[in-house]
């Protein structure tokens, strides 16, 4: 099968690996090459055809590989990668470099419900560290005077703006967003079956009716075609069969014959495979089996019914101030007092209403004769402040204070064992008001008695934490 590599994807890749093994005076070329963009479009595919036919080596790194249970091993992990692909490239005399594969799965913060673990930023440091000086990366707890040859470091990511900024800057990560266009698909499509008697003609149609996907499509759609024969395959010798068939058998394993691709047949499953790609969208059912998911409301506001109009009376309605009579009641605002009930708001928590509306009594005689106290709703008092009795006073001045900075509000918790490795887990998504916080707190406090519970404060347009502050411990 001959594979398409686009000439843009091809000039990009060797001029930065040739740059980086030529030494130019006065030039100051950095180490990383970030390639990024949409998911599918072929972007790590690309990368090893491209190293294939330059004869490149490659040490590959998994972006799974960033996080450990042990911190510090990934940044040890990047430091014996880099040095064991210099020492390549001195013993064999060939080019030599390393991929890192998904870097933002393995190191980026995609929202404030990630987590940034210690070797999160240890990941980070090291990349620019080796960026910074390519030619002296140490091993923990050893030194070697020795200088390595430089090795340039290919990324791949479909949104590095999830990266530390400081990472992605132009003087360590030079970046390429990898989107072909029509032609560069077209030649893509047409390497993918270039053994399928499909005319370019037949190819270009097939871009142009499902335009919108990307390159891994085309390639699904093809491994489609065979489904048939599988599954004749597997009717013919039984279901009970298959196994014994195909997985260590003395037989010679089951052969195909290369099906019939024509346009008509392709553009049949690719409307199929459209349609499931549509039915993932719309179902959207872990909303509805998780309602932490749905802006992270632990509550919401309810409005009673409004109380029934009075009649209208012809009689003027008049109330005696108990403060006196005259001028004195006049100047009072007592005096147009009307006893009657009134409503607040009432707060849920999923569908058990915790608070109820305040019941003022009926004045028998139209005199109020003593100020009566009465038990305020544990979320409100008279001045619309919110109150707790779970939560101190200084959790929740702190909560004031981030909210009224404009921050948004995040709540992690870890269990003793996780502690010491500073695993911490979030509690949901980022909370934007106060009593929605207050609440939230409450729910977290009464949930995770024995753990330890910590807030810090999220800037919405960075997404950067401040503030952490451990808020309770499980001693």
């Amino acid at each position: 099968m001959n594979y398409y590599i686009a000439p843009r994807f091809l000039e990009k890749i060797a001029v930065f690996i040739t740059k980086n093994y030529l030494n130019i005076p006065g030039i100051r070329v950095p180490l990383i090459l970030g390639v990024h963009g949409r998911k599918g479009e072929g972007k790590s595919f690309q990368c090893d055809l491209v190293f294939e036919k330059m004869g490149i080596e490659i040490t590959h790194i998994s972006g799974g590989e960033l996080e450990s249970p042990d911190a510090g091993d990934p940044s040890r992990l990047l430091r014996l990668r880099y040095r064991e692909t210099a020492e390549l490239i001195r013993v064999r005399g060939k080019m030599c470099a390393i991929m890192i594969n998904d870097l933002d799965a393995g190191a980026g913060r995609f929202d404030e419900g990630t987590q940034y673990t210690v070797n999160t930023q240890l990941v980070n440091a090291t990349l620019m560290n080796i960026a910074d000086n390519p030619t002296n990366v140490q091993l923990p707890g050893s030194y070697d005077e020795t200088p390595l040859h430089r090795v340039p470091i290919i990324v791949t990511g479909n949104d590095f703006s999830t990266l530390y900024a400081p990472l992605i800057r132009d003087g360590r990560m030079e970046k390429f967003y990898w989107q072909p266009d029509r032609s560069d698909k077209v030649g893509i499509v047409a390497g993918i079956y270039s053994d399928d008697g499909l005319s370019s003609r037949e190819i270009e149609q097939l871009v142009d009716t499902f335009s919108n996907q990307s390159v891994d499509f085309f390639s699904a759609l093809r491994s489609r075609i065979y489904d048939e024969q599988i599954r004749d395959f597997i009717f013919k010798i039984g279901i009970e069969q298959v196994s014994r068939r195909v997985v260590n058998s003395a037989d010679r394993p089951p052969e195909f014959s290369k099906p019939k691709f024509n346009l008509s047949r392709l553009i049949e499953m690719g409307n199929l495979m459209v349609k499931e790609q549509q039915q993932v969208q719309s179902s959207q059912l872990v909303k509805e089996y998780n309602r932490a998911l749905d802006g992270n409301r632990y509550y919401r506001e309810y409005t009673p019914p409004a109380p029934p109009e009075k009649p209208k009376s012809t009689q003027p309605e008049t109330v005696t101030s108990p403060f006196g009579n005259g001028a004195e009641s006049a100047k009072n605002p007592v005096k147009n007092y009307s006893p009657t009930q009134t409503p607040l708001p009432v707060w849920q928590s999923g569908n058990r209403f915790v608070n109820e509306s305040i019941q003022l009594p009926q004045a028998s005689s139209g005199v109020v004769n003593s100020v009566e106290s009465y038990e305020l709703p544990v979320h409100n008092n008279r001045h619309n402040e919110v109150i707790s009795t779970q939560i101190g006073l200084q959790t929740l001045e702190q909560v004031r204070n981030l909210i009224a900075q404009g921050y948004h509000i995040g709540i992690e918790h870890v269990d003793k064992r996780r502690f010491r490795t500073n695993s911490w887990k979030s509690c949901g998504q980022s909370i934007v008001g106060e009593s929605e916080a207050i609440t939230a707190l409450e729910v977290n406090l009464s949930e995770y008695q024995n753990e330890y519970l910590r807030i810090f404060g999220i800037e919405p347009r960075t997404k950067r934490r401040v503030m952490e502050t451990i808020i309770h411990r499980p001693e």
